[in-house]
């Protein structure tokens, strides 16, 4: 079953202009809808808005469904020059930001050209050669540092994020699977893809995520010396201390954040004067209210 879908979306698919066209629409209106709702914000599906892990798999399906290198290059070029503007179009209505959304767009753009030489010498990909991998490479490469990011990421927000880590994994190691009917390249190809996907993982869980802020500073409102004492209500969260800032000659409160949630902060001053806040923590940013 599984074998039946792979050699369907890499090599089975009548790939006809009508459908590249539909599929960039559809895939620009799905990611647009993702980027509007704030509840995918900290989720699996962010990714598709704002890196290349899911546009690359949208990119090996054209190439290896096209009939030379000529029609790849056409049609990883149009898939994107379509989908990704409309992603920003969609989204310039519900933007505070409006029209200027498309500044973003700059980035992108620079990619969409690039597909024209990416789809033109990918197709080689289907010669089925040794040197296909090395094309295939940058791909696994980039699918690699969005595995890097998003599986940190489902570190801190645990277990948000781990349907993005897993399909980079998957993608990285099936990817040489899926596309080359070679053996050898097939195996090599996992091989590589599992070390580094081995690798990655304990890189992150010996260098967990860490969110350093400060989170507030001496003031009418909240007063911090040296001499107040501040805590967490729940140590897994991350810690917290008194800081002196040189540049600021000043007091602040400085947060250490190791996972996403909610809990509670204590300031007690020198007098045993209590005062207790509510903390929202997200990866990069938080909320503070006075209970």
């Amino acid at each position: 079953m599984i074998r039946r879908i792979s050699d369907k979306l890499f090599g089975g698919i009548n790939l006809t202009w009508p459908k590249v066209i539909i599929g960039a629409v559809i895939a620009g209106v799905i990611t647009a809808v993702i980027a509007i709702i704030p509840q995918f914000r900290y989720t699996s599906f962010i990714g598709i808005t704002v890196t290349f892990e899911v546009w690359i798999l949208f990119g090996i399906i054209i190439i290896m469904n096209s009939k030379s290198n000529l029609d790849s290059a056409l049609k990883c070029f149009v898939f994107f020059l379509i989908s990704q503007p409309l992603v920003y179009l969609i989204q310039v209505p519900f933007s505070l930001m409006g029209w200027q959304l498309f500044t973003y767009y700059r980035y992108w753009f620079v990619w969409t050209l690039l597909c024209f030489p990416m789809g033109f010498v990918g197709y080689w990909m289907k010669k089925d050669k040794w040197w296909g991998y090395l094309i295939l490479l940058p791909m696994i490469v980039l699918t690699a540092i969005s595995y890097a990011t998003y599986f940190s990421d489902f570190l801190f927000y645990m277990p948000r994020f781990i349907l993005l880590s897993v399909f980079c994994a998957g993608a990285m190691i099936l990817y040489p699977v899926a596309i080359f009917k070679n053996k050898i390249i097939k195996a090599v190809g996992a091989a590589v893809g599992s070390v580094a996907v081995i690798a990655i993982t304990v890189l992150c869980l010996l260098n967990p995520p860490v969110y350093s802020t400060e989170i507030m500073s001496n003031g009418e409102e909240q007063k911090l010396d040296a001499s107040y004492t501040v805590s967490l209500a729940d140590n897994s969260y991350g810690d917290v201390k008194i800081v002196y800032m040189e540049n600021l000659g000043d007091y602040m409160l400085h947060a250490d954040f190791k996972k996403a949630g909610d809990t509670e902060l204590t300031v007690v001053s020198s007098e045993g004067d209590k005062t207790e806040y509510n903390v929202h923590i997200e990866r990069n940013t938080y909320e503070v209210t006075k209970k």
